[in-house]
């Protein structure tokens, strides 16, 4: 669904060059009026035919495991029809009215062929990928006709594949018209892992497809070798955005700006897009303040063999201005509170129950697979390693010995385990704390003591440098609030939705001489201070709280009670301040220091100026000029002596009357 790899252990359903009539036999179809051939096979011949192919690799000795086991597995799973469709609900983001499913596949449950990744390596190692596929595909049709979904099917196809001959008799065509299904309810999404082929033979197969009644959907938009020359060439009806620039959109402008540059786009060429790999909350607030009208992900919806066809009526609620702060510009806050979920991997698994042989066929059908949990009943239970496995079978008669006895012989017993809702800064201590092994061989992620996926070592120092690099560039490194970046950012959004709100500008009044004279050790406790102050007195759920430098705040209200909150902030610093001066420094209101001619000077202990600019849709344009309205309200401020609010009422005034 999402790339190449995810798509494969996800089990998305790819309609194959077998499946369509081919593109260059159309004028002769389109020249005879009558209809199309409505001979199909059915599942129950499908069966067959896939059950007779794996008795014919068996019997030809295409066996690649040594016993046979998993082509056991898989000819079971074919003949019993043990497969399982799930469907991932894609939503329209401002109605989160559910528009279409993406269908899915599942082996049985419990089993080493669960995994869709396992499932079609074992199909296509015994050359049985294709019959796989077709009964995949018509075991989701009728789900998803049986189930009554609402919206349309998204099914993938490979520009290569469709492209190929095909079978002339409309097989496709007339089963989904037999199972009572429109065509224009079905849409072909093109998944692109290697280069794309012929771009004049590709277009023809589309409008080919589209004169069937089909839809076309490019996927993994900015993951592939040529996807954006696709969408030029074919003018496909959706777009997917590659996941890669959805998650953690919020805290990347890059990711933000290349959504942003495709939605442009594809309002300009009348294509839909469709952001996938939506995790979070605010990962979909983001995208959806973009204007991309659909998204789908795991925090929309899991695949479910039964899924919603409403969505629950909280997810799209319309955010407060701290979960605008939190999706688009808080980076550090956002990534410090980053999960162990960030880091999930869906591998392959074992049982216990399982011998070693048909682990070491497991890693022979995933030649970059170098860890494999082993998962009892739900639970982990330890992991395997590859190296380790190789080695021992590498030694004379260790195969013979130890091959058909239970995979736990070379089972790691201690893995590193954690929840899925643990904080990578933590894991990360968890990971140095644990034994060096463990870097290699990653962790377990669960949910509730259940089995989720993997964690890699590799990922999460990826993901805490990252941290680092957020954390340098958009907080400041003395309060952890956020900096120029995303205030300005924050401002701008706000603007670009028309909600009124009030820009407060902070500043601390008498700071410099205070730090020349106490040290800067006070002066950055100072500071400290009046960023809890702030902090502790805005409206959590309402309120932004940014650090422009030094001892400059701003503060973006969206509360009513705003002036009741700057009061209250006063008063509050006012009264802890008195804490940073000696018993005579609080007496005298003031304490003598040198200027720089070494003259002394008296000054006055340090008091907080408040500058608001209450801000109306439409009365500004950009964030510079706010902050201009802002530096002004508090020079007005600092004018007033000790600690003081100011309001600049009069463009307020001036913009109601016009």
């Amino acid at each position: 669904m999402i790339d190449s790899e995810q798509r494969e252990m996800e089990g998305v359903v790819a309609l194959d060059e077998c499946d369509f009539i081919a593109f260059d036999d159309y004028v002769e179809l389109t020249s005879h009026s009558q209809p199309l051939a409505q001979h199909f096979l059915s599942t129950s011949t499908l069966q067959r035919s896939a059950a007779q192919s794996i008795a014919d690799a068996r019997g030809h000795g295409q066996n690649p495991d040594a016993n046979g086991e998993l082509l056991d597995d898989l000819q079971d799973i074919v003949e019993q029809n043990r497969l399982t469709a799930v469907f991932q609900p894609i939503i329209q983001m401002h109605s989160g009215e559910v528009i279409g499913y993406e269908g899915l596949i599942r082996g049985p449950q419990n089993t080493p062929l669960h995994s869709p990744a396992t499932l079609f390596a074992v199909a296509r190692a015994h050359n049985l990928g294709v019959q796989l596929e077709h009964l995949c595909r018509r075991v989701v049709l009728e789900r998803f006709v049986e189930l009554r979904l609402p919206g349309k099917l998204f099914l993938n196809i490979s520009p290569e594949s469709l492209v190929q001959r095909a079978e002339k008799n409309g097989e496709t065509q007339a089963y989904i018209r037999q199972i009572r299904l429109d065509p224009n309810r079905v849409i072909i999404e093109l998944t692109e892992s290697e280069p794309a082929c012929d771009y004049t033979l590709l277009r023809q197969a589309v409008l080919y497809y589209r004169s069937l009644g089909f839809e076309i959907a490019i996927d993994d938009l900015g993951e592939g070798f040529s996807s954006l020359r696709l969408w030029s060439e074919l003018r496909p009806e959706y777009v997917k955005i590659d996941m890669h620039f959805v998650q953690g959109i919020q805290a990347d402008p890059i990711k933000r700006q290349f959504v942003q540059s495709i939605q442009e786009i594809a309002e300009k060429s009348g294509t839909l897009v469709i952001a996938e790999g939506i995790e979070t909350k605010v990962e979909l607030m983001a995208v959806r303040d973009l204007g991309v009208a659909y998204g789908q992900g795991f925090h929309i919806s899991r695949p479910m063999p039964e899924p919603p066809t409403e969505i629950e009526a909280g997810l799209l609620a319309a955010p407060c201005a701290s979960e605008l702060a939190e999706r688009l510009l808080n980076a550090p806050t956002d990534s410090m509170v980053m999960t162990a979920l960030k880091l999930l991997r869906i591998v392959p698994v074992v049982t216990p129950q399982m011998n070693n042989n048909q682990v070491f066929e497991v890693f022979a059908c995933y030649p970059n697979l170098q860890i494999v949990p082993v998962v009892d009943n739900g639970a982990p239970v330890g992991l395997i390693n590859r190296h380790r496995m190789i080695e021992c079978f590498a030694q004379p008669y260790q195969r013979e010995l130890y091959g058909r006895r239970s995979c736990t012989r070379f089972m790691d017993a201690k893995p590193l385990i954690v929840d899925k809702n643990t904080s990578l800064p933590d894991l990360s201590r968890m990971m140095a704390q644990a034994d060096a092994h463990h870097l290699f061989n990653g962790f377990v992620i669960t949910g509730e003591g259940r089995y989720l996926g993997m964690g890699t070592g590799h990922d999460l120092m990826r993901e805490i440098t990252q941290m680092q690099i957020l954390a340098a560039r958009y907080a400041n490194p003395l309060t952890q609030l956020p900096g120029n970046v995303p205030i300005n950012g924050q401002i701008d959004q706000l603007l670009q939705q028309q909600v009124p709100f009030c820009a407060c500008y902070c500043d601390l009044d008498h700071f410099k001489p205070f730090n020349d004279v106490h040290g800067y050790r006070k002066g950055d406790d100072a500071i400290r201070l009046t960023a809890r102050i702030l902090s502790e007195n805005c409206d959590s759920e309402c309120d932004f709280i940014g650090h422009i430098g030094g001892d400059d705040f701003m503060i973006l209200f969206r509360s009513q009670d705003w002036e009741f909150r700057c009061n209250r902030i006063l008063n509050r610093f006012a009264a802890a301040i008195q804490d940073y001066y000696t018993e005579t420094e609080r007496e005298r209101g003031g304490y003598l220091g040198e200027d720089r001619q070494g003259r002394k000077i008296f000054h006055p202990l340090i008091s907080l100026s408040l500058g608001i600019t209450r801000v109306l849709p439409g009365q500004y344009h950009s964030h510079h000029q706010i902050a201009e309205a802002a530096a002004e309200a508090k020079k007005q401020a600092k004018k007033i002596f000790g600690n003081s609010l100011f309001v600049e009422r009069r463009a307020t005034a001036q913009s109601q009357v016009e």
